[in-house]
């Protein structure tokens, strides 16, 4: 009798947890795209408490979420809005649910954070063992410091069921107006908890020269695999604002404009893997787009492109010509070729437009500009300055056995590729005030997309050919190599003038699975 009785308790309780909403319900496919939840500062701050949540989700995924308590309701991955110099409070619970909470994590990489140098046992940021619902988060693109309770990922791992960890970030008062993004980055886990849908957008307000006074539209690509909770990425449908974007084999997501009226769009690629092609289509005309940012950074004069090219973890910010009256509109990403060993990024319609003369159709209006500040803006005269440093780092690839795992490696050159650890030292060191120039070859049958952490890149040369137009980016594509001939290559100009970000951080591939998979390294910045 004592047996049973535990049992009932047992499927009582295991009912309960289920029927727990722990993360929001997502948009049903074929509904109006809205923008997410703005959370804004107020007197210089803004202070956010977020939990990271998992739910089994009716469409059969695993939802990772970022869950926000919103007037009164539970919404997830609020938009997070600041003015430069503004003070981000922002206090993460991992509430991580079982089975996915305290297993540890089994890769090919070293199970545990080192500890934080200096660190005493008890101490934030010390390190510990990676387990299943262990997390952190890395604010992608904000140039702030490397350090406990800011952007680090290298010390920084919380566990299910911590108190809430404080992340206390003062955002540069030089820093760009445009946008960034905040997702998971524990080395292991961040796949699968950025695929869940572990991301949302941070936006430094300011000037972004054209944009003043056009409606604002936010959109957020995410994916999940359609072989859903396995760790080994597949076939994927993108969604948009966590809407599935599936059409023609089901109704697309949609967004009503006023005809006419151009809008400034603000899209962020958070996928774990696709590369977009964005194309923008007014019934069968392709448009051209006025592009006036990338990765944050607002351009020095805008181009106009009929197509963006958005790598994982890149930003777009641009503006669209108005729909003429009596046309509908159509977005789609046109594929792209990642190589004959990477995955497949298939032509998708994204969305539909519809024109209305209901000026309730609009979306709400951008906020008011920041006061301009009189510092010098961030990475300001990069171009001209002489590198104290070259180096040469690559991409590379290894598959164990016939049919074993795949090993990730990105090297410089001169050292041994080696998938990496948590506990590896810096592959490079390096001071502040220097100015290095990189050139980042791929010596893969698969495109990847370079990434470091804590400041911008100015892409100088693609492939040896000199840029006539440098601009900053975060996040860049290396595409495939043939396999014979000449490897690709970016150079890119390395700033590390600024002393706030002192310290020892990562570059990976932004192909997270990749970057789970061994493909990071670690930079130390030693202050003057």
């Amino acid at each position: 009798m004592k047996l049973i009785w535990c049992l009932l308790l047992s499927l009582v309780a295991l009912s309960t947890a289920s029927a727990q909403q722990l993360c929001p319900q997502r948009p049903v496919v074929g509904s109006l795209v809205v923008n997410p939840v703005d959370l804004v500062s107020q007197n210089g701050a803004l202070n956010v408490d977020l939990t990271l949540q998992n739910q089994l989700g009716s469409d059969g995924y695993e939802h990772y979420c970022y869950a926000y308590v919103y007037q009164g309701q539970l919404i997830e991955a609020p938009t997070l809005r600041l003015n430069p110099g503004d003070q981000l409070n922002l206090n993460l619970t991992d509430n991580i649910q079982a089975p996915f909470d305290k297993y540890p994590k089994k890769m090919q990489m070293s199970m545990s954070y080192p500890p934080r140098p200096g660190a005493k046992p008890g101490d934030d940021c010390n390190g510990g063992m990676l387990m299943g619902g262990s997390t952190n988060v890395h604010f992608h693109g904000l140039n702030v410091p490397p350090v406990c309770h800011q952007d680090d990922v290298i010390y920084t791992l919380i566990q299910s069921g911590d108190p809430p960890f404080p992340y206390r970030i003062q955002i540069p008062a030089n820093d760009n107006p445009g946008m960034y993004w905040y997702h998971p980055h524990p080395h292991g886990n961040t796949t699968t908890q950025v695929d869940g849908g572990a991301s949302g957008a941070i936006f430094l307000n300011g000037t972004i020269a054209g944009t003043q006074g056009l409606p604002e539209r936010v959109f957020i690509f995410r994916q999940q695999f359609t072989n859903p909770n396995s760790w080994i990425p597949g076939p994927y449908q993108l969604t948009l604002n966590y809407q599935p974007a599936l059409f023609p084999e089901a109704p697309a997501p949609f967004i009503n404009v006023t005809n006419g009226q151009p809008e400034f769009w603000r899209v962020l690629n958070a996928s774990t893997q696709a590369f977009l092609t964005l194309q923008l289509f007014y019934a069968s005309d392709q448009q051209q787009v006025q592009v006036v940012a990338l990765d944050g950074v607002p351009l020095q004069s805008p181009i106009y492109e009929s197509e963006i090219d958005l790598p994982p973890a890149g930003r777009a910010e641009f503006i669209v010509p108005g729909l003429p009256a009596g046309e509908n509109g159509l977005w789609l990403t046109n594929g792209y070729d990642t190589g004959p060993v990477g995955n497949p990024n298939n032509r998708q319609y994204l969305m539909k437009m519809f024109g209305t003369q209901d000026p309730k159709a609009k979306p709400h209006p951008m906020p008011a500009p920041a006061k301009p500040n009189a510092e010098r803006q961030r990475f300001a005269g990069l171009l001209t300055q002489q590198p104290t440093t070259t180096r040469k780092l690559y991409f590379s690839e290894q598959t164990v056995g016939s049919n074993g795992p795949t090993q990730y490696f990105i090297t410089v050159d001169g050292q041994k590729p080696k998938v990496f650890h948590m506990d590896d030292p810096p592959a490079i060191v390096t001071n502040v005030g220097a100015i290095e120039d990189w050139t980042i070859e791929n010596r893969a049958g698969e495109a990847h997309d370079f990434h470091i952490h804590q400041i911008h890149y100015l892409v100088m040369a693609i492939n040896g050919v000199p840029v006539q137009t440098p601009q900053l980016y975060d996040s860049f594509t290396i595409p495939t190599w043939a396999g014979s001939g000449p490897y690709p290559s970016i150079t890119v100009r390395m700033d590390f003038r600024d002393p706030n970000i002192a310290g020892t951080f990562v570059y990976h591939c932004h192909i997270l699975d990749h970057e789970d998979g061994g493909m990071m390294a670690k930079i130390q910045v030693n202050p003057n």
